[in-house]
């Protein structure tokens, strides 16, 4: 009885690695690829509830006084506007629905984190039977390194397009050192580096600031177990850091969308 009791006495440790498990689903026979159900699910929801709120507030829109929900949208419309315009200067009838596709999108995955990690963890549990369940998809690595190889892979695709295939290798090979075949190689290995760079940056920045303030909200939660008095502070210091949070989640946000903006300009600039 007291080995048993022991296993479900809780530990930080096993507090934080329970909040922090995946709902991972192995994909074939091999130990190495596998799934996170919950970070796929997640961000396709997250993803409907933005292009249907959209929808909606553009299915609503009228030429009169908008109402809130209209002139939220417009004012989503018009920052991200104003923010392409100042980066891209080429036609911005594409670049500018994926910057506010981003945004949003990255914006309500990031907003996840503000629900009670406990209360959610029990409604996960005993409504819909999960054990595991991570409601925050940007704080899965797997999750941002997809968003930004997707924008990576258009970046490549819009420079082949804007610069023709030989375009884009006379760049990878002439610049930024100069076209003499000897510094082809240097050239080459330059941009590179350059290139691999750049989805790991976006993912990591992202990946890290989301994944840092989830385990912050997890070890202010470590507080209710303290008694009354820890769950009070823990309250309020969890409030507190929710608000600065706001700023943090907004901001990654915003930051995400802004590379995402000048990656494709660099697409259509030549060297």
């Amino acid at each position: 009885m007291a080995s048993e009791h022991a296993e479900h006495v809780l530990t930080p440790t096993s507090y934080i690695s329970h909040h922090l498990s995946f709902m991972t689903h192995p994909v074939g026979d091999t130990p190495f690829m596998s799934v996170n159900v919950d970070s796929v699910v997640m961000s396709v929801l997250l993803g409907i509830i933005g292009c249907g709120f959209m929808w909606l507030a553009g299915r609503g829109a009228t030429a009169s006084v908008p109402g809130k929900r209209q002139a939220l949208v417009e004012l989503a419309l018009e920052f991200v506007n104003d923010q392409v315009k100042s980066i891209f200067h080429g036609n911005i009838s594409f670049v500018a629905p994926l910057a506010l596709t981003v945004f949003v999108w990255v914006l309500l995955m990031n907003s996840m984190d503000f629900l009670p990690v406990d209360l959610s963890a029990w409604v996960y549990k005993n409504v819909f039977g999960l054990e595991n369940w991570r409601q925050v998809p940007t704080a899965d690595i797997n999750t941002t390194f997809a968003l930004s190889l997707s924008v990576w892979l258009l970046m490549i695709f819009y420079s082949v397009k804007a610069k023709g295939l030989g375009g884009w290798v006379h760049e990878l090979t002439c610049s930024p050192f100069g076209s003499n075949p000897v510094l082809w190689i240097p050239n080459f290995l330059f941009n590179l580096v350059e290139y691999i760079s750049k989805p790991l940056s976006h993912s990591l920045r992202l990946y890290g600031n989301m994944y840092a303030g989830e385990i912050i909200f997890l070890l202010l939660g470590l507080w209710a177990a303290t008694g009354p008095s820890g769950t009070f502070f823990g309250a309020i210091l969890s409030g507190g850091w929710a608000v600065f949070h706001i700023l943090i989640v907004a901001l990654q946000a915003y930051i995400f969308m802004m590379l995402t903006i000048v990656y494709m300009a660099m697409a259509h600039e030549s060297h």
